[in-house]
C-alpha cells in the first residue's frame, strides 16, 4: 500500500489479496536462496500478472535479496530496481519479465520443460542434481488470455508434473467484476488440458493454503490451484472492487486499511521481529550447501556428464561446435547449388546439430515447410525426452515458452514459423528482445515468392519490424553460404534474439571472392563490381540479390559500373567501425538503389532520399510466386531502370 501510495502509480489489490498465500509460499515452501538468486537448482517463480509487483518485490525483500527498503521506497521511480512491472536482470530474484498478461504462464511452461529435459539427460539414480520446480501465479486477466490456452495445452500434453500455477481468483478486472465477461469454468478448462485442479481454496487461510500447496507437489501432472481472494484484502471501502485494482487508495483508505489490519506501524516501518520470522538467508544457504555437496559426489562418479552439465550451465559452447557449419558454407561456395534457404538452414541444421547437444526447438506445425528437424533429432514428449517439438499451431505460445527455455539455461533454444505468422507471436518476440534472451527465431515463406497462398500468407512490413526492434537481430541470406554464416552468428549471440528469414523459392548461388566470403560476418558486404568505374550501388538480400546481380551485369554490358552490396544483416553492417562501413558504402556514391521484396521504407536509410527502392507497399496477391513478384515490379528491367534513374539524377 505504502508504495503505491508514494509513488501514486501501480496497483495495490493483486499484492494485498495475495499477501496470505505468498506468506506461506514464499517462506515455507519455495526452494531459493536470497544470496544466490542465480543458483541453478532452485524453484523458480513467475508472477504472470506483473501489475501486482509489489507483491514479488515485498516477498523479495522480506525474505532477504538485494532489494532494500529504499528500492521499496523508490517503486515505480527512474532507474529503480522496483519497476512498475518485474524487469529480468534488474532486480535479483525476477525470473522473467512479465506485464503482457498471460506470457509469464507461458514463460513457466518454458522453465518446467527446461528442467524436466535436463534432469532426463543428466540424473542418475541416486544423484538428482536437476529437482526443482515451476510456480507461478496468474490471475483472471492472464487465464481471459488466449496465449494461456495455447500454453495451459501444451503442458498437460508433456504431463510436467513440477509445474504449479496459482491461480489469483478474485473475480475482478479493470472493468469490474469479471462475471459479465469471463463466466467459464477455469477449473474443467484445465483439467481437460490434463492439469490436476485444486478447488475451492481460500487464499486467506493459512491452514487451507498449506495444504493445497502440499497436495500440489505430490501431483504427476501440472497442478492449477484455485485460491480464492479478495482484492485489496483490508482495504475497508475498496476491497473487492475494481478501485482497488490500478491506482493508489489514497491516504484516507491507507490510515484505515492499517486499522482493519491491526496494523500500526508507519509507512516502510517493518519490525525487527518480523524480519527475523522472514528471513530465508541461513535457509537458501543449507539448500545450496547441500544441492553443492551432491554435485561433488556426482562430479566423482560422473565425471563427464559433470563436465557436460556444467558448461551448460555455465551457457559456453563445445569446443569447435561451429566447424561442421564453417564446412557447410566453404562447400556451397565451392559447388554452387540454387535452393531454398529453408532447405540451406536444414542442412545447417544437420551439420550442427551432432556438436551442439544443447539444441533444443521445433516448429509450430509447419516442421515439413520449415525445414526444422534434423538427421537423429528426437521428438519429445510427455514419455519421451528428446530434443525436437511439435508445438502444434500456437506460434504465440510457442515463443513465449521458448522464451522461459532460454530463461532456464542449459539450452540453444529456438522456435519457427512462417513470417507472416510471427505477427502472432509479436509481443512475445518483443519481450525476447527486451530481455536480451538468446533465442533463435527461424521465419520462412519470407516474400510474395512464396506464391498461391496470397496475401495473407506474404510478408510485406515484418521485415522492417523485426530490424526496427531493439536487441534483436534479423539475417535474411541470399544463398546457402550466407545461411550458414547467420546460424553461426544466430547460435554465438549471447545478448539477444535473432531472427532467421529464409525462402521457399530457391535462391541463386552467388559466387564471391575469399574476400566477399569472410566478409559475410560482418552484415554486409561487395558481392559484385562489375567496373572500376563504380557509378551506382544496389544493396539487395535475400533472393532479390540475384535480381540485383543480373541488373548489374545487363548494364555492365552498356558500360555503366555498378557495384552489388549483399547486406544479409542490416543491424550487424550498422555495428561495423565507420571505415567498414564507408568501404562498403562509400559517401560519394550518391545513385543508390535498395532491392527487397519488401515494404520500402527502412532502406532510405541506406539510400537516401535522393536514392530508389524497389520494394512492395501494397499487400501481395494469389499467383504462382515468378508471376506475383513481377506484377509487384520485382524484376531485373524495374531494378535496371531504377539504377538509370539514380545515375542521371532522377528517380526512376
Amino acid at each position: 500500500m505504502d508504495a503505491v501510495q508514494q509513488a501514486n502509480s501501480g496497483h495495490p489489490g493483486a499484492p494485498m489479496g495475495l499477501a496470505d498465500v505468498g506468506e506461506v509460499f514464499w517462506r515455507e515452501v519455495l526452494k531459493h536462496n536470497p544470496n544466490n538468486p542465480a543458483w541453478f537448482d532452485r524453484d523458480r517463480f513467475v508472477l504472470s500478472n506483473g501489475h501486482a509487483s509489489m507483491f514479488l518485490y515485498a516477498m523479495l525483500h522480506l525474505s532477504g535479496y538485494a532489494v532494500s527498503i529504499d528500492d521499496i521506497r523508490h517503486f515505480r521511480q527512474l532507474h529503480s530496481k522496483t519497476a512498475g512491472h518485474p524487469e529480468y536482470h534488474e532486480c535479483p530474484g525476477v525470473e522473467t519479465t512479465t506485464g503482457p498478461l498471460g506470457q509469464g504462464l507461458a514463460n513457466a511452461v518454458g522453465f518446467a520443460l527446461a528442467e524436466r529435459e535436463l534432469a532426463r539427460t543428466f540424473n542418475r539414480p541416486g544423484y538428482e542434481v536437476i529437482n526443482h520446480r515451476t510456480w507461478v501465479v496468474a490471475g483472471d486477466g492472464c487465464l481471459m488470455e488466449g496465449i494461456s490456452h495455447e500454453a495451459g495445452s501444451f503442458a498437460g500434453t508433456q504431463g510436467l508434473s513440477k509445474l504449479i500455477c496459482i491461480y489469483d481468483d478474485n473475480g475482478i478486472s479493470i472493468d469490474g467484476e469479471t462475471k459479465g465477461w469471463f463466466t467459464e469454468d477455469v477449473g474443467a478448462r484445465f483439467e481437460s488440458y490434463g492439469w490436476h485442479v485444486i478447488r475451492h481454496v481460500d487464499g486467506h487461510d493459512p491452514a487451507a493454503i498449506a495444504a493445497a500447496l502440499a497436495e500440489a507437489q505430490k501431483q504427476d501432472k501440472p497442478t492449477l490451484i484455485r485460491c480464492r481472494t479478495v482484492i485489496g484484502f483490508g482495504s475497508p471501502n475498496k476491497q473487492g472492487t475494481a478501485e482497488a485494482h490500478g491506482a493508489a487508495l489514497g491516504p484516507d483508505e491507507v490510515s484505515l486499511a492499517r486499522r482493519s489490519l491491526n496494523w500500526s506501524y508507519g509507512p516502510f516501518e517493518v519490525p525487527e521481529a518480523i524480519y527475523k520470522e522472514w528471513d530465508c538467508r541461513a535457509a537458501g544457504a543449507k539448500r545450496e550447501e547441500s544441492w553443492n555437496a551432491l554435485m561433488g559426489r556426482y562430479r566423482e562418479a560422473f565425471p563427464d556428464l559433470a563436465r557436460e552439465l556444467d558448461r551448460r550451465i555455465a551457457g559456453e559452447l563445445p569446443k569447435g561446435w561451429s566447424d561442421t557449419l564453417d564446412g557447410v558454407a566453404r562447400a556451397a561456395q565451392s559447388t554452387p547449388e540454387d535452393l531454398e534457404t529453408r532447405k540451406s538452414s536444414q542442412r545447417c541444421l544437420n551439420a550442427i546439430a551432432p556438436s551442439l547437444p544443447e539444441l533444443i526447438g521445433g516448429s509450430a506445425d509447419l516442421t515439413g515447410s520449415n525445414n526444422t528437424d534434423w538427421k537423429g533429432c528426437k521428438v519429445l514428449t510427455r514419455e519421451t525426452p528428446g530434443n525436437y517439438m511439435h508445438f502444434g499451431v500456437r506460434e504465440f505460445g510457442m515463443t513465449a515458452l521458448t522464451n522461459g527455455v532460454a530463461l532456464h539455461g542449459g539450452f540453444v533454444a529456438f522456435s519457427a514459423t512462417f513470417l507472416m505468422f510471427m505477427e502472432y507471436a509479436r509481443n512475445a518476440v518483443r519481450l525476447a528482445s527486451l530481455m536480451g534472451l538468446r533465442q533463435i527465431l527461424v521465419y520462412t515463406h519470407d516474400s510474395v515468392a512464396l506464391g498461391e497462398d496470397g496475401p495473407t500468407h506474404q510478408p510485406i512490413e515484418q521485415l522492417t519490424t523485426l530490424r526496427t526492434t531493439p536487441h534483436l537481430s534479423m539475417w535474411r541470406p541470399c544463398d546457402t553460404v550466407e545461411t550458414a554464416v547467420a546460424w553461426r552468428a544466430a547460435i554465438s549471440r549471447r545478448n539477444g534474439p535473432t531472427a532467421l528469414v529464409f525462402s521457399r523459392q530457391k535462391t541463386k548461388a552467388q559466387p564471391r571472392s575469399d574476400a566477399a566470403f569472410r566478409a559475410i560476418e560482418r552484415g554486409g558486404y561487395v558481392l559484385v563490381q562489375e567496373s572500376s568505374k563504380l557509378q551506382a550501388i544496389v544493396i539487395a538480400t535475400g533472393s532479390e540479390v540475384a535480381l540485383a546481380v543480373t541488373a548489374a551485369k545487363k548494364l555492365a554490358d552498356e558500360g555503366t559500373g555498378v557495384r552489388v552490396v549483399s547486406m544479409p544483416s542490416t543491424d550487424v553492417f550498422l555495428a561495423q567501425d565507420g571505415a567498414y562501413r564507408e568501404s562498403v558504402l562509400p559517401i560519394a556514391v550518391r545513385a543508390r538503389v535498395a532491392v527487397e521484396a519488401a515494404h520500402p521504407d527502412y532502406w532510405y536509410r541506406f539510400v537516401g532520399l535522393d536514392g530508389v527502392v524497389v520494394g512492395i507497399d501494397r499487400f501481395g496477391l494469389s499467383a504462382k510466386g515468378p508471376d506475383a513478384m513481377e506484377a509487384l515490379g520485382m524484376t531485373t528491367d524495374h531494378v535496371v531502370a531504377a539504377i538509370r534513374g539514380c545515375i542521371r539524377g532522377g528517380k526512376s
